[in-house]
């Protein structure tokens, strides 16, 4: 069997076999030529089925170690699509840190819609899933690390918690890849990504992905990719071809650039807590080094102050740019209160902990000294009292 980088540049390619093309090209059509009425070489309708679209799924497929593998138009079109798999008044138990826009959806979207209860726990506290599932619960919506307090989740755990009632475990992979972390062999029913992050990895694509063993759940799914009609355009597939031919080697790069930030951060004098799965410091380190093959490159710290001195240190980089996303090439910065989880509730926030002097930062393949430079500029833009 390959390894995740063998199959991340060759998986679901093959040389073109007309113009030995290495590359394969680009397959923009959306009809295709049948040879009698209902026969066909596999594709009719590019909404059904393309053949850059398929590659890509059969790349993915290949590396979080699946059967099936398909791709939508958004992370968060795949999780609308998988949330179709469910019935009116099925319950719903849901990771109590995660994506802002998942809780968004969930919450008043599908919830309103099926009357589906939903219910968000911390699977870390003893007794909380529990307490939460029911005869009713039908799915479970792990994301491990969480956004963005970067808790980490025992997977197997979970799934063997939840073997009597038997749902669907989905488990969003999209901050630890698979190069880092392979959810399914854990014992996931589906692992899905927002590919427009990492998988990519350049920040020019947004490109949701999920990938399965049970061929029950991929006939489901299949059929609702083809009638909801999400679908990600052959141009974008063909992107996130490029961009995982180089993951591997981007997913290294990443984490040896956040070790050392996260060390640089926890000695930092105007920093309160760094929140770093590679730092001994994490509540689940050790559960960290068994479940995942690294630490990702994902940090968020809280700065000594509040959102004045947010305001302040956020200002006026020169290579970290404040914006949303994560993932690529290039290392990002945001304010997770205000930005990326500004439609999380206000309450729950504060029971999350996403406060004003919360910063959640995306570390990038550039020189790690030049972003600590940066850095270091950030942290000059305001002063502290410091207790002797």
């Amino acid at each position: 069997m390959s390894k995740i980088g063998t199959d991340a540049i060759h998986a679901g390619q093959s040389p073109d076999p007309i113009s030995g093309a290495v590359i394969p090209p680009i397959s923009l059509s959306t009809t295709f030529q049948q040879q009698t009425p209902g026969v066909h070489k596999g594709f009719d309708y590019s909404r059904s089925g393309n053949p850059t679209r398929s590659a890509l799924e059969a790349n993915i497929a290949a590396i979080e170690k699946a059967k099936y593998g398909l791709t939508f138009a958004s992370g968060l079109a795949t999780t609308a699509t998988i949330f179709h798999l469910l019935s009116p008044g099925d319950e719903v138990i849901c990771a109590d840190d995660v994506y802002g826009g998942t809780r968004r959806y969930f919450t008043r979207i599908a919830q309103p819609a099926t009357y589906s209860k939903m219910v968000f726990v911390d699977f870390n506290r003893e007794g909380a899933l529990k307490e939460a599932i029911t005869e009713k619960t039908k799915l479970i919506w792990i994301e491990t690390p969480t956004n963005p307090n970067l808790k980490i989740f025992d997977i197997q755990a979970i799934v063997k918690d939840v073997k009597a009632v038997k749902p669907i475990v989905v488990v969003d992979n999209t901050f630890m890849t698979p190069y880092f972390q392979q959810p399914l062999l854990l014992g996931a029913d589906i692992v899905m990504h927002s590919a427009t992050k990492y998988l990519n990895g350049h920040s020019d694509v947004v490109l949701g992905a999920l990938a399965t063993n049970r061929e029950d759940l991929y006939e489901r799914l299949k059929f609702l990719q083809y009638a909801i009609g999400a679908v990600p355009s052959p141009f974008d597939c063909f992107l996130v071809l490029r961009g995982l031919k180089t993951l591997h080697v981007r997913m290294q790069r990443h984490e040896d650039n956040a070790k050392k930030i996260a060390k640089y951060l926890a000695d930092h004098p105007k920093v309160e807590k760094v929140i770093y799965p590679g730092l001994e410091s994490h509540p689940q380190h050790e559960l960290a080094k068994r479940q995942m093959k690294g630490f990702g490159g994902m940090i968020t710290f809280f700065i000594k102050g509040g959102i004045d001195e947010s305001y302040a240190f956020l200002s006026d980089f020169k290579i970290l740019a404040l914006a949303e996303s994560l993932g690529g090439v290039e290392s990002l910065i945001e304010h997770p209160a205000i930005m990326t989880h500004a439609s999380v509730p206000p309450e729950a926030r504060i029971i999350l902990g996403i406060s004003s002097s919360m910063i959640r930062l995306s570390v990038g393949i550039e020189e790690v000294e030049d972003l600590i430079e940066d850095l270091d500029r950030g942290f000059a833009r305001f002063e502290i009292k410091l207790t002797e």
